[in-house]
């Protein structure tokens, strides 16, 4: 499903990925082209999907591969036969939403924003988890007590009332949001982390590796650490599903990725506003418990595979 999204421009899009016309090979896909490259009037760039052009470039020896779904995360069916937001039919497959964009489109470029912010904000929490809780999991003491006070004071603050704090005054980005939400998803991890590096710093090879005057931060890094990892490996599928999840919830809410952007939280809106649209909201959810359900079972096989005590049954 990710390779499949990260090339969603092929899979669906509004321009056809090769055409011949007049003995000229054209790539709409990378370049635009103009309505007179293909006999039309206007020099505003083509609209593959009006009759005429599509007319042109199939026939008379001309050809065009179009995409298996031919519509992109912003176009517009102007050429629907029923009102928006329209059923699923042979034009549309999914149906499409309120204001006539293909509901296909928007799953699969709405999937693919989701999981790369998904991945992006684990990455980030979980490169600040390791560091935090290594740090206080090894020097322990004042050390520890402090970022202990410090993690207990930045906890408490309330997320959600920053966030439409800060949606008011700067322009919603997805790179904001992800600052935003990165400033406190990493305080989860940091405590299994600090609690792995209590553990094994009481260890014979860490104490023997002190004795022959291994650094601090060689033993961080080079003994403790991988030793240390069970846990961040475990739970990095249930963090991605939480970075979905809080993703589709903010933009469910309005707070998340700028207006025009295919989110899977602005189609459950829409899918709450038109309750007789059900293809909206159906569809949607399918693509959010599949996603969450596959990520579980990839948590719950990481988990099963690096468990010590199964190698010693």
């Amino acid at each position: 499903m990710v390779v499949l999204s990260l090339f969603a421009e092929v899979v669906s899009n509004d321009k056809p990925l090769l055409v011949r016309y007049e003995g000229q090979f054209y790539v709409p896909l990378w370049k635009d082209y103009p309505e007179k490259t293909f006999g039309g009037d206007f020099a505003t760039p083509a609209d593959y999907l009006d009759p005429f052009i599509k007319q042109r470039i199939t026939s008379g020896g001309n050809w065009a591969v179009y995409p298996p779904n031919a519509y992109g995360p912003k176009t517009l069916n102007y050429f629907a036969t029923s009102p928006n937001p329209a059923a699923p039919s042979r034009e549309n497959v999914f149906g499409s939403d309120d204001r006539g964009r293909d509901l296909l489109a928007q799953l699969i470029y709405g999937f693919r924003v989701s999981v790369l912010f998904g991945l992006a904000l684990t990455v980030i929490g979980v490169v600040l988890g390791v560091i935090t809780g290594a740090i206080q999991g090894f020097f322990g003491g004042k050390t520890d007590l402090a970022f202990q006070r410090f993690i207990e004071i930045w906890g408490s603050m309330p997320e959600l009332y920053l966030l439409i704090i800060f949606s008011a005054i700067f322009a919603p980005s997805v790179s904001l949001l992800l600052i935003l939400l990165s400033l406190f998803g990493w305080m989860g991890l940091s405590d299994y982390v600090r609690a792995e590096f209590l553990r094994n710093r009481q260890m014979d090879y860490v104490r023997a590796a002190r004795a022959l005057g291994v650094g601090n931060m060689r033993l961080m890094t080079r003994h403790i650490l991988p030793n240390s990892m069970t846990p961040v490996v475990t739970f990095l599928p249930f963090r991605m599903s939480a970075a979905i999840l809080a993703l589709t919830s903010l933009d469910f809410l309005g707070l998340g990725v700028p207006p025009g952007t295919p989110s899977l939280g602005e189609l459950l809106n829409q899918g709450k506003a038109n309750i007789d649209a059900w293809w909206i909201s159906l569809s949607t959810f399918a693509v959010l418990t599949v996603t969450l359900l596959l990520l579980t079972f990839m948590g719950d096989a990481l988990r099963d595979a690096l468990d010590p005590r199964k190698d010693s049954a």
